[in-house]
């Protein structure tokens, strides 16, 4: 039986696909539909509250604390 307590194969996939640098506009965009299946806004839902996710972090810390630094950077723009 899975554990409750770990992420989806889907939120696994979101964070995997972060791990990659994308040659140009769109690049991302595309991958998001071909690899996942959804759009790019629910992507990005996905991707915003998988940040602040516990488990997101316990799986992939380096991303989810870099996700993290960007996301404030920008706040602290504003």
């Amino acid at each position: 039986m899975a554990d409750p307590r770990a992420l989806s194969e889907r939120d696994r996939a979101v964070l995997a696909l972060e791990h990659h640098s994308w040659p140009g506009p769109g690049a991302k965009e595309r991958a998001v539909r071909e690899r996942l299946g959804i759009s790019p806004v629910r992507y990005y839902q996905l991707l915003n509250a998988l940040i602040d996710d516990e488990r997101a972090l316990a799986h992939d810390p380096v991303t989810v604390n870099r996700l993290r630094r960007v996301r404030d950077a920008k706040r602290a723009r504003r």
